[in-house]
């Protein structure tokens, strides 16, 4: 589609739909939402710049192939659920780190996070091989 108000709309709605797939993807492992909810949200995002802008523009904005950010995603997903073994424990154990106390208390940093983060990675990965592939047809 070639029309102004898409192409304005667009490039202020993308921005806010990636912050808030970034909200779903950081409280997931504690509410609902996750990797999987924010790869979805993220995924639309940039399903709305393909249709407002085309798919060099969308091409140029990623600057890494989809297929490695899947990859990347799934080898993230392994290493948070292969932590639990190295140290004793079954596989996908949830382990935590407290990284220090601020004034608004502890940070605690966990496996589920990183799996989140692979899982979030693997699928708008696998999205936007898709979305780029439909550019083929």
């Amino acid at each position: 589609m070639n029309t102004l108000i898409l192409k304005v709309a667009s490039r202020l709605m993308v921005g806010l739909i990636l912050i808030f797939a970034i909200y779903l993807l950081l409280r997931g492992h504690h509410s609902p939402g996750g990797g999987f909810a924010a790869a979805l949200v993220a995924g639309t995002g940039f399903v709305l710049y393909f249709i407002a802008e085309g798919t060099a523009p969308v091409r140029r904005t990623l600057r890494v192939h989809p297929a490695s950010v899947a990859g990347l995603g799934l080898l993230t997903a392994l290493t948070a659920g292969l932590l639990g073994p190295l140290s004793g424990r079954p596989f996908l154990t949830g382990l935590w780190l407290s990284a220090g106390n601020t004034a608004l208390g502890a940070i605690e940093l966990g496996t589920p996070l990183l799996f989140d983060v692979g899982v979030f990675l693997a699928v708008l990965g696998a999205i936007l091989t898709v979305l780029l592939a439909l550019e083929e047809f």
